[in-house]
């Protein structure tokens, strides 16, 4: 369904390969540098794999799932991602607001390891993960509002040990960019506007990306170098 733009002001995109073909100019300067993008699933991955045909680089995924507020489940609370030793974050400040059980966080956070668990196995399977250590690499959303994913995220990929990390979206809320930007090097949006909304307003199509679209643009993705892999993020 069309969306129209918020204020005259305001960043647009068509689609999300538009959107990361837009992202991709502001992180040409990187072409040099070898670079990895690693992508959130699902949207991200559309994102990612503009992004990664542009500046000849390989694409691989990180896997994070939103921990929701019960009853508003797109709302941010924390997140998980997926792995031996997975990264957690929990708005402790936000739970004790809303009054959210320990209990629910624990559940929740159960429940959303094991729909990572489903995606990896779905996602990956007979792909390895891409090695970034010691390289620049770029994490990439189709848009960021709380930043809880995106935060979770970093940490993770941070943890992988690459020399140089980067966190690229077409749209992110100004406040919440800036608070993130403690958890990369260096930091890159199309548009950064102080009153967000939904990210789904900056796009024509915002469709949700079925598993098939994922793996089908993972597919059609530069491969990592069967000399390159690594534990999962």
């Amino acid at each position: 369904m069309a969306r129209h733009r918020l204020n005259k002001n305001t960043a647009m995109f068509r689609d999300r390969k538009e959107a990361g073909e837009r992202l991709a100019a502001l992180l040409a300067h990187l072409r040099g540098e070898n670079p990895v993008v690693l992508a959130l699933p699902r949207g991200g991955v559309a994102i990612g794999a503009a992004v990664a045909k542009a500046l000849d680089a390989p694409l691989d995924i990180v896997l994070v799932r939103k921990i929701g507020v019960p009853w508003q489940p797109e709302l941010a609370l924390g997140a998980v991602t997926d792995g031996a030793a997975p990264e957690v974050f929990i708005d402790r400040r936000m739970a004790e607001a809303l009054a959210i059980s320990e209990h629910y966080i624990t559940e929740e956070t159960a429940r959303q390891t094991a729909e990572l668990e489903r995606r990896r196995q779905l996602y990956c399977a007979g792909r390895p993960a891409i090695d970034v250590a010691g390289k620049t690499a770029i994490l990439v959303d189709d848009g960021i509002a709380t930043g809880a994913t995106m935060r979770v995220a970093l940490r993770a990929v941070r943890r992988r040990g690459p020399q140089r990390l980067v966190l690229a979206a077409p749209v992110a809320a100004s406040d919440t960019l800036a608070a993130l930007k403690a958890e990369a090097d260096e930091a890159v949006c199309v548009a950064s506007p102080a009153g967000l909304g939904a990210i789904g307003f900056y796009y024509d199509d915002f469709h949700q990306l079925s598993d098939a679209e994922v793996i089908a643009l993972l597919a059609k993705a530069i491969p990592p170098s069967p000399l390159s892999g690594a534990t999962s993020a």
